[in-house]
């Protein structure tokens, strides 16, 4: 890598040898004459004689270290003439500008070292300084001399930044010579030749050392290389245990392969990225538009519980107002009435200063009328009783009559019986009335026949008499039984309902809505603390339409020969369907149903008997079989205990 100086054709020959010294005298009288311009700033210097280097401004050191290594190289690229210009130039720079102005030491920048060098020339790698005429002493028998740690400081306190300094031992002790190892890296191979060049630029370099016509004095050291690598000595040695022979350009071409190398890593990191990103764009720009849904229906849903709202306090307000009425009205009654009665009573007091038998009438009149008002306030109370076991025996005999109608099957037998003995009664009589009309005429053999029939007639009327009688009684015994199993019937749900039996068979309240739908409803729309309450709300409401007995949702209809139950097209159960949802409206159909099958004239919710594992009404045995077994459980629990 020589120099790309660029000279005119005056200047393109070359100085000999001989007059290499005399031409850096003159360019040196040409810089101190102004020429050439040096300094540029206080801080800033340039070299005349690079013109077109790519780095133009340089330290003071810099610039020194610059014209040292260039008039000092041993390249055959360089000029003769070019070396004598930098020699005069690193003159010029010690003796002739002031050493105040130097700024501060930095080692060379690294286009400037590797341009001094050939591309070809081998060096050892790591980068290998090598410092020989170290003084030592004689201490017990043994050469000792400086340590590397004290080497490492001063050349460090130099500026030319060395990891490790290791002297060299041999069997006599310390052998005068150092390995100084520099970075791996380019700043390393800038320390090492800097380090190089300080040392020739004092006339302390390897050419130096190797002169026999020269006195040695202080340190010697240059850069290792091959002659140093391949010698056969301890430096030798060493060397080629630490390190490698390798050019400049071998160095420059792995690092441009594991730099490629590299940035082929980074390439497709950075196409990973690239993928990663769009997949993150991707699940953003679904994560937004679901956002913005949920917030559609959030709105959506938010305005129709306005609109819900709305028409509920429309609808109690309405409730209230006619309330509100229908007490004016009632008030604006009494004040009537009060007013009659305070009429009436001014006018009987005048009748009473008439007449004192009247007075006594109109008391008692009175009276009668308090009597009269009482006697009808029980017969009111006393209706209402009635009304309630009215209903309540409605529910029983609805009951009564599932259990009955096998009975009923068999007195119908009974009964088919009976008529087939009234029917040869009939028959017998008819036969008797015929044998009559022959007795007139005579016939003995009639006779007999006819005392036959009248035997036999009696006999069938004693046994019909008998079936009437089997029959009554059989009636009255199971009328008897079945209020024996309606009590037990009850007995059995009101035991069922204080025991905590987990089991198939249990107690169902028949008509009570299931609250988890509305709560499940509402979680829906609003938070937790919220939803409890509006659900409870909505099921209180729900309730009191359920107990309404002017609301009637549901229609007997006869499909096939059977009657069943069926919804009508009511306008409350389908706005619920529409606003709460499914679940919702099949609670409140559930109920509807349950309530209007076990008790459509109360409309309230009653317990019973239920098989929850069939989902029908449990028989009476069922439930006493679960009563057994928990009463055998108990019983072990008890003598284990």
């Amino acid at each position: 890598m020589g120099s790309s100086v660029e000279h005119s054709s005056e200047e393109d020959t070359d100085v000999s040898d001989s007059e290499t010294e005399e031409y850096a005298e003159k360019a040196r009288e040409e810089l101190k004459n102004g020429k050439h311009q040096v300094k540029l700033s206080d801080q800033a210097y340039t070299c005349p004689f690079c013109p077109k280097k790519k780095k133009g401004d340089f330290q003071y050191k810099e610039l020194l270290q610059h014209a040292s290594s260039i008039g000092n190289s041993s390249s055959q690229k360089r000029a003769t003439k070019d070396k004598a210009n930098h020699i005069a130039l690193a003159k010029y720079l010690e003796s002739d500008m002031a050493s105040g102005e130097a700024g501060p030491s930095k080692p060379p920048v690294e286009g400037d070292t590797l341009e001094d060098h050939d591309g070809d020339e081998m060096f050892v790698w790591p980068w290998i300084g090598i410092v020989v005429n170290i003084p030592t002493g004689i201490r017990d028998g043994r050469y000792v001399g400086k340590s590397g740690s004290e080497l490492r400081d001063q050349l460090t306190s130099r500026g030319f930044n060395p990891t490790r300094v290791r002297p060299l031992w041999n069997y006599q002790g310390h052998s005068g010579t150092a390995i100084v190892e520099f970075k791996k890296d380019w700043s390393g191979f800038t320390n090492a030749m800097s380090f190089e060049k300080d040392y020739e630029a004092n006339h302390h370099g390897r050419r130096n050392w190797l002169a026999t016509n020269e006195k040695k004095s202080d340190h010697y050291a240059w850069v290792a290389r091959t002659d140093d690598y391949n010698a056969n000595s301890i430096l030798g040695e060493n060397l080629r245990k630490i390190g490698d022979l390798r050019t400049i350009a071998d160095i420059m071409e792995e690092e441009a392969r594991k730099t490629k190398k590299l940035v082929g890593n980074l390439t497709n990191v950075i196409e990973a990225k690239k993928v990663y990103l769009l997949e993150m764009e991707s699940k953003f720009m679904e994560t937004e538009s679901s956002l913005s849904q949920l917030v559609k229906e959030k709105d959506n849903l938010h305005q129709a519980y306005n609109e819900e709202i709305k028409k509920i306090e429309t609808s109690a307000r309405d409730h209230f107002r006619r309330i509100f009425n229908d007490h004016e009205r009632l008030k604006s009654q009494l004040e009537t009435q009060k007013k009659d009665l305070e009429s009436r009573g001014q006018e009987l007091l005048k009748r009473e200063t008439h007449n004192e038998i009247e007075r006594k009438k109109l008391s008692e009149d009175l009276e009668q009328n308090a009597v009269k008002n009482c006697s009808l306030q029980a017969a009111a109370d006393e209706q209402r009783k009635t009304d309630l076991k009215v209903m309540k025996l409605a529910d029983e005999q609805k009951r009564e009559k599932e259990e009955l109608h096998k009975r009923i099957i068999q007195l119908e037998k009974q009964l088919d019986a009976k008529q087939a003995v009234q029917l040869e009664i009939e028959q017998l009589r008819g036969k008797l009335n015929v044998r009559k009309h022959m007795v007139d005429e005579g016939d003995l053999e009639v006779l007999k026949d006819v005392d036959s029939l009248l035997k036999d007639m009696r006999e069938k009327e004693q046994e019909l008499e008998e079936l009437e009688t089997l029959n009554q009684t059989l009636i009255v015994h199971e009328r008897m039984r079945n209020d024996e199993l309606q009590d037990a019937r009850k007995e059995l749900v009101n035991s069922l309902k204080d025991m905590s039996v987990s089991t198939r068979i249990g107690v169902k309240r028949m008509g009570e809505l299931n609250s988890k739908p509305f709560h499940d409803a509402m979680k829906r729309k609003y938070n937790e603390a919220e939803a409890e309450e509006r659900s409870t709300e909505l099921c209180s409401l729900w309730e009191e339409y359920l107990k309404d007995p002017e609301w009637h949702p549901i229609q007997v209809v006869t499909i096939d020969g059977k009657e069943q139950a069926v919804l009508k097209d009511d306008e409350k159960l389908r706005d619920l369907k529409e606003t709460y949802g499914e679940e919702v409206y099949n609670a409140v159909t559930a109920a509807l149903f349950e309530i209007t099958e076990y008790n459509p004239s109360g409309r309230y919710v009653i317990t019973e008997l239920w098989n929850y594992e069939e989902g029908r009404r449990a028989t009476l045995r069922e439930g006493v079989a679960v009563l057994l077994k928990h009463w055998k459980v108990q019983k072990r629990r008890r003598g284990m205990e």
